[in-house]
């Protein structure tokens, strides 16, 4: 009797650990609902918006899949803050039943699946891609779609895996270029373990083609475009190592990649995976990409979607010490750890979720998140550089144009813009370089965002009209840099000479 009805109470376990992975899920899903309206739109999102309503098959700063997204999100939701971020969230519910189903793969009961999924839903930078619309919320599930691939190719030993695992890193590829770090960690990790034998497998060069047919689009526009791309990439590289961005690398392993209550279960996932044959694989796919960050000076959350793997045969390899303890130990271990966790996620929580609109709980998340305070003062900008156009007699306002400075203006003016009637933003950064200046070359310019001397140089009779007062409390790059708009007169240089000068990084 006893024998038949096991794989029934197995299956019902199973189905019963799968509605918590589901329910961890959505009460995330619940939370970013109930506060990604607080405040506005941060800086990149507004240059995701740009580039969504001209779409193609890359953009300077990325692939195209995410502007892509975007696009269909301003069909559906409008300009909704809340509707706009759901493809974020709903992409970071997917990671945390993914983080369990991998531990389940392992070889993990509840205890492992919930404590995984728990890691990922409670880590600093996976409850930052919820809150807001960031090409790195979607990468983050590529990474861990392909780990998840390999956990079951090497279970299995089936090399149809490598479809699967094809798929993942091209839509990698067409998200966040970063992703070839991983790609050359995953060929890495078969030369160095037996998974090399796959190399002699026609389903690893399918998949290998089938990850190239996905990416081919972008590659074909990278080509047409001199790979404009890998010179914007370049040039944030350098850029951020200069202003020490890249600082912390290792440090940021710990406290911003994973929930650091969590560092036992992903080093002990680390020292599993060295240690077992079946699977060191997934070790070298994380040691050589996190070896190429740190001396290419790469940033240090560049590599956390590397972590859910790891975390989830920490809990497997920790829900197995723990069942060899007494049930007291147990319990009083478990009680820690969750303790700990809780007050981990909690701190996480207060300081990158916008859980107030006022008050001491919004303080002290603007206090500790530069991206939440980047979400504050666009639609005052634009309110201003209104003002200004309405001050100007009726002549210049018939042939007036916007030149701006950064991708947030931009972004900024071509969505607010319209409800005060001004024209789109000029600007020579990322994108916006491509696409040109108007046809209807404007001769009265209002210029924001560009430096004293480039203004001079570039652009005729400027003067100083007015200074946009942002908020005390709410210092960001915006109102820290640009807050003086002038009125000019045409570029010095006809609008085609201007253009070829005009190409910046940002």
């Amino acid at each position: 009797m006893t024998e038949i009805h096991a794989p029934r109470l197995r299956n019902q376990s199973q189905t019963g650990t799968t509605l918590l992975l589901f329910l961890i899920a959505a009460a995330v899903t619940i939370l970013h609902l109930a506060t990604n309206g607080r405040y506005g739109f941060h800086r990149d999102e507004l240059q995701f918006l740009s580039d969504a309503r001209q779409l193609d098959w890359g953009f300077v700063p990325y692939p195209p899949f995410t502007a892509a997204i975007q696009h269909v999100g301003l069909a559906i939701f409008g300009t909704s803050l809340v509707g706009l971020r759901l493809a974020s969230v709903l992409f970071q519910a997917a990671a945390i039943i993914l983080a369990g189903l991998m531990a389940r793969e392992l070889g993990g009961g509840r205890f492992a699946q919930m404590a995984t999924a728990l890691a990922v839903a409670f880590s600093p930078l996976p409850i930052f891609e919820g809150t807001e619309f960031q090409y790195s919320s979607f990468d983050y599930v590529w990474w861990m779609l392909a780990a998840y691939g390999v956990i079951r190719l090497l279970k299995s030993g089936n090399p149809r895996w490598w479809l699967a695992i094809g798929a993942s890193l091209g839509m990698g590829m067409m998200t966040k270029y970063s992703i070839s770090f991983y790609i050359a960690g995953i060929l890495g990790a078969m030369v160095l373990t037996r998974a090399r034998r796959h190399f002699l497998s026609p389903w690893f060069w399918a998949g290998v083609g089938l990850a190239l047919l996905i990416f081919l689009p972008n590659l074909l526009w990278l080509v047409r475009h001199d790979f404009i791309s890998y010179r914007f990439l370049q040039h944030i590289h350098t850029r951020d190592v200069r202003q020490g961005r890249a600082d912390g690398f290792l440090r940021d392993q710990f406290m911003i990649c994973v929930n650091l209550a969590a560092t036992p279960l992903w080093i002990a996932g680390l020292i599993a995976f060295l240690r077992s044959s079946r699977y060191r694989m997934l070790a070298w796919m994380y040691l050589i990409p996190l070896a190429l960050f740190f001396f290419a000076k790469g940033r240090g959350y560049y590599l956390a979607a590397a972590y859910p793997m790891l975390l989830a045969m920490g809990a497997v390899t920790v829900e197995s010490w723990l069942g060899d303890l007494r049930p007291f130990w147990r319990r009083t271990i478990e009680g820690i750890y969750f303790t700990a966790f809780a007050a981990c996620a909690l701190y996480i929580c207060a300081a990158l979720v916008p859980l107030a609109a006022s008050g001491p709980l919004r303080d002290f998340a603007l206090a500790r998140s530069g991206d939440l305070r980047e979400e504050f003062g666009w639609q005052q900008m634009v309110a201003t550089i209104a003002q200004v156009r309405d001050s100007l007699p009726e002549q210049q306002r018939r042939n007036l144009g916007i030149v701006v400075g950064n991708y947030g203006e931009r972004g900024a003016v071509d969505l607010y813009g319209p409800q005060y009637h001004l024209p789109a933003a000029i600007t020579g950064t990322n994108s916006g370089w491509l696409n040109s200046y108007p046809k209807n070359e404007p001769t009265t310019l209002i210029i924001l965002g560009i430096g004293n001397k480039d203004r001079e140089d570039q652009f005729t009779g400027c003067k100083l009209a007015t200074k946009i007062s942002y908020p005390g409390d709410q210092h960001n790059e915006e109102s820290n840099d640009d807050t003086e708009i002038y009125v000019c007169g045409p570029p010095r240089l006809p609008w085609p000479e201007l253009w070829k000068i005009a190409l910046d990084f940002g």
